[in-house]
């Protein structure tokens, strides 16, 4: 079984491409995940590439940005490609297939409010 869950920040605005021919939308942008333990007092971080493909990847460029609190789920691959240099180059990330917003806002960094209107509790309901 191949499964990742993330929850972090994203280091930098995502950034967000088309493939040639088909057009299909693809985000990619770093993730910052704490570590559970400090390091010599201070706290430590994973940094890991993520890749996000179609209507998510899309959605996630609109309304993420650097320093946004995001959780992704997907799995490991790993790729290669050839190099200028002609060398084979290795390159690990994840390949999310699902993204949730845990911080809303614009790209502006303005906060969206999260405007509700409270359910009734049940007390004052009939049938109680």
């Amino acid at each position: 079984m191949n499964k990742v869950v993330l929850i972090g920040r994203m280091t930098k605005d995502p950034e967000l491409k088309f493939t040639p021919g088909t057009g299909t939308a693809v985000c990619t942008f770093t993730m910052a995940v704490n570590r559970r333990f400090k390091k010599e007092g201070q706290p430590d971080a994973d940094f890991i590439p993520i890749v996000v493909w179609g209507k998510i990847a899309e959605s996630t460029a609109n309304y993420m940005s650097k320093g946004k609190l995001l959780s992704v789920a997907g799995r490991i691959e790993t790729r290669s490609y050839e190099a200028k240099d002609g060398g084979r180059r290795y390159v690990t990330e994840v390949v999310a297939d699902e993204v949730s917003f845990l911080e809303y806002g614009n790209k502006s960094g303005s906060q969206i409010s999260n405007d509700y209107m409270p359910v009734d509790d049940g007390e004052n309901m009939p049938f109680n």
